[in-house]
């Protein structure tokens, strides 16, 4: 194991903020919708705590890599539908 000041003490710090940022993207790729101000707030409030419920689940598991590949295949698949939305109307209007 490495021993360093940097990673001794913000490893896990920088493992939630990894998880974090991942579950952002997954969720608004994946499940968002347009919400008010204040229920928005209560979601992400949420998500940071169960962050860190996953941060602790990360020691053990592959969470950032499954976070990951869900964000690499929402991206896909919203290119991918974004592209078949452009066809079709390009297809109607011919």
């Amino acid at each position: 194991m490495l021993e360093h000041s940097f990673t001794s003490g913000h490893t896990i710090t920088i493992l939630y903020f990894t998880i974090v940022v991942l579950s952002i993207i997954v969720y608004k790729l994946g499940f968002a919708k347009k919400l008010p101000v204040l229920k928005s707030a209560i979601i992400y409030c949420l998500l940071l705590i169960g962050c860190i419920i996953l941060t602790v689940l990360a020691l053990q598991l592959p969470i950032v890599g499954s976070l990951f590949f869900a964000a690499v295949v929402l991206i896909i698949y919203k290119l991918r539908l974004k592209a078949s939305k452009k066809n079709n109307q390009s297809n109607k209007q011919v």
